[in-house]
């Protein structure tokens, strides 16, 4: 078992709860939440690059002169792949880049970038991120009380408009409800804060 201090807004420690170590402090599993890594970003490619063959060039329906007696080589059309203007040979099409991940391996991915931060002490447990006003100056006032720096990921147990409306003009900031948090968010944040109730929400679900 894992203790960890919750903090307010205020940076004023108000007491310590116990994480799961079945979610927080479980055997890493690298080649999972690498994996489940590469799934999330290669689902973001669009795919839709494309060449023309041949058969989808324009015009070239006729052959450009006769089989023999021109003295020079044989053609059929002018939209042959050697002809400038022609088709492309075995040119790139239109993929789907997204594979699948079986639920066991996704689960064990996410313990694990969880696992990190927690190992890390990059993890940060907030009482509550309820804020008066949806104004920037505010939520950057608390990230200076509770001198956070780099990227953070917030996590909330439920929907924030207020946190979400400060934090939309900071690009190093980004606000998830708990059901929501991946890996890949997680590995990319410098610190991860969470709300208490969210992290009650997340063993829940993932122990």
């Amino acid at each position: 078992m894992t203790k960890i201090s919750v903090k307010n807004i205020k940076g004023e420690s108000i007491k310590d709860i116990t994480l799961e170590a079945k979610v927080w402090n479980i055997e890493v599993n690298d080649d999972a939440l690498k994996k489940m890594i590469r799934l999330q970003l290669d689902s973001m490619r669009q795919g839709t690059r494309k060449t023309k063959s041949r058969a989808e060039v324009s015009g070239g329906g006729r052959k450009p002169w006769k089989q023999k007696d021109t003295g020079r080589a044989r053609q059929g059309s002018i939209r042959a792949t050697q002809w400038r203007g022609g088709g492309i040979a075995f040119g790139v099409n239109p993929r789907n880049y997204a594979f699948k991940i079986n639920r066991k391996e996704r689960v064990l991915a996410l313990k694990t970038a969880l696992t990190y931060k927690a190992k890390e002490k990059a993890l940060v447990v907030i009482d509550n991120i309820k804020l008066d006003t949806l104004k920037t100056k505010e939520i950057t006032k608390i990230l200076e009380t509770l001198k956070l720096e780099g990227k953070i990921l917030f996590v909330t147990k439920e929907e924030n408009e207020n946190l979400y409306m400060a934090t939309r003009n900071l690009g190093n900031v980004l606000v998830l409800m708990a059901e929501e948090i991946n890996c890949y968010d997680i590995v990319n944040a410098d610190v991860l804060v969470v709300e208490e109730e969210a992290v009650k929400t997340i063993e829940e679900v993932l122990k």
